[in-house]
């Protein structure tokens, strides 16, 4: 990684800057933290190892909990540990890497609610066709192609955030190393770097959304106009709804942060929202699933009963 810098590491300053509230933030984003890893944790345990959830909808569902591990691991155990202790600092490449699989699991995840949208339009809407057209095959290959697609989308921000000129200060006003406070801190010139995170992150965070909003359209339309009895509409409609609950809290603070004007934005604006969308909502989404979806609560049921 070739870049001009005379900086070696960087300050993370954290989500406050009132050292009495560590201890207590500490606390609260560890138990937020457990949330996610152990909910997580039992629905991908669970997709995996019931048979009755070996199909397309819990396939992808088992890789959106596999995101919202690694996700949450990018940068909330880093915050943990400066949470109690002194030393904030971070490597240059700690730094960068840590970049790097941060917009590479986000735009991993970005990319993958719209393939589930996509699902729960062919279940609902096409029924007949849907062990057709979801088939094994292409679940593998829409899986495989996000994330690919999310590899390469971080390689394009990391590798040009590395090769910017840092020349000091080192603070960044953030509790993880992303493009916009980087870019803060950097010496040269930064136009293509924020092009590049206004219309290339934004068409990432942008595109999928309309897609996603646009599938339960037509399914809510297909709903009203063609469900005649009420407890298929009803059961229908609490599956769209728990998944649509999940695209809006992860994609609206999404679009706040990268769509909006870099220089304008306010940065404890911006670290309140990265923690919605990059520490809530990933614990969020295995209560939304589990509360809402019956088929993961009695695998759930079935599975603890067996361990009792």
């Amino acid at each position: 990684m070739s870049n001009q810098t005379s900086v070696t590491e960087f300050l993370l300053l954290g989500v406050t800057d009132i050292q009495e509230l560590n201890p207590i933030l500490f606390v609260i984003f560890f138990t937020i933290y457990f949330v996610n890893i152990t909910g997580n944790g039992a629905i991908l345990m669970i997709v995996i190892l019931d048979p009755r959830l070996h199909s397309p909808m819990y396939f992808f569902l088992g890789n959106l909990a596999c995101l919202d591990i690694c996700f949450s691991t990018v940068t909330l155990p880093k915050m943990l540990q400066n949470l109690l202790s002194t030393n904030k600092a971070i490597s240059f490449l700690g730094c960068i890497t840590q970049l790097h699989f941060f917009h590479f699991l986000g735009s991993t995840e970005a990319m993958l609610l719209p393939v589930m949208a996509f699902d729960r339009f062919v279940a609902i809407c096409r029924p007949l066709h849907y062990s057709v057209i979801m088939n094994h095959q292409l679940c593998i290959y829409m899986t495989v192609t996000i994330w690919i697609m999310g590899f390469f989308h971080a390689l394009l921000h990391s590798v040009m955030t590395s090769h910017l000129s840092f020349c000091g200060p080192n603070h960044v006003h953030h509790f993880f190393c992303d493009v916009k406070p980087l870019l803060d801190l950097a010496c040269g010139n930064t136009e293509l770097n924020i092009w590049l995170l206004n219309t290339v992150t934004g068409t990432i965070a942008l595109t999928p959304f309309f897609l996603t909003c646009l599938s339960y359209f037509y399914i809510i339309t297909y709903l009203l106009l063609k469900t005649r009895s009420c407890s298929m509409l009803h059961k229908a409609l609490s599956t769209c709804a728990s998944h649509f609950m999940v695209v809006f809290l992860f994609y609206a603070p999404v679009l706040f942060i990268y769509i909006s004007p870099t220089s304008g934005s306010s940065l404890d604006q911006d670290r309140i929202i990265a923690i919605m969308y990059s520490v809530i909502t990933p614990a969020l989404n295995p209560l939304i699933y589990t509360l809402r979806n019956k088929e993961v609560r009695s695998a759930l049921n079935r599975k603890l009963r067996r361990w009792l």
